[in-house]
C-alpha cells in the first residue's frame, strides 16, 4: 500500500470538504428604472449624430471663422434656406458651416448657384476626398 505524504492528503481532505459544502450562485433580480427624458435625450443624439456625418456626399460650405459668427451664419442661412440642413465643423482653428447632404455632382452645382445668390463665397465641396 501506497504512504500519503503530507501534501497529498491535505489537498484531498482540502477537496472532499469543499465538495461536501453547498455552492450557491447569487440570485439577485435587478431592476432599472428609466427616466423617460433619458430616450428622449438619445433620440435627439442620433438625430444629430446623423446630421454632422462626414460621408461621400457633396456639401456648401458657407462660412469659415469663429465660433459665435458661424452659429449665427447658420441660424441665418436655416431662416434662408428651410430645405437644406446645416451643421458647424470645428476644423482647426476654424469653425466652418456646411449646408447640404448632395448624393450627385450635378444636384450640388444646382443647389450651389442657388445658394451663391445670398452667399457669394459659397463653395462646393467633398469631404471625404
Amino acid at each position: 500500500m501506497k504512504k500519503w505524504n503530507g501534501k497529498t492528503a491535505l489537498w484531498t481532505i482540502g477537496i472532499l470538504i469543499l465538495s461536501a459544502v453547498p455552492m450557491f450562485s447569487q440570485e439577485s433580480k435587478t431592476i432599472i428604472t428609466q427616466d423617460p427624458k433619458f430616450e428622449n435625450l438619445l433620440k435627439e443624439k442620433r438625430r444629430i449624430n446623423s446630421s454632422i456625418t462626414v460621408n461621400d456626399r457633396y456639401k456648401i460650405q458657407i462660412y469659415t471663422g469663429d465660433s459665435e459668427t458661424s452659429k449665427k451664419a447658420l441660424a441665418d442661412f436655416r431662416k434662408k434656406f428651410k430645405n437644406y440642413d446645416g451643421t458647424i465643423i470645428f476644423n482647426t482653428p476654424f469653425y466652418k458651416v456646411w449646408v447640404g447632404n448632395l448624393k450627385t455632382r450635378i444636384e450640388a452645382e444646382r443647389s450651389l448657384s442657388e445658394i451663391k445668390g445670398e452667399y457669394p463665397n459659397a463653395l462646393l465641396i467633398r469631404p471625404n476626398k
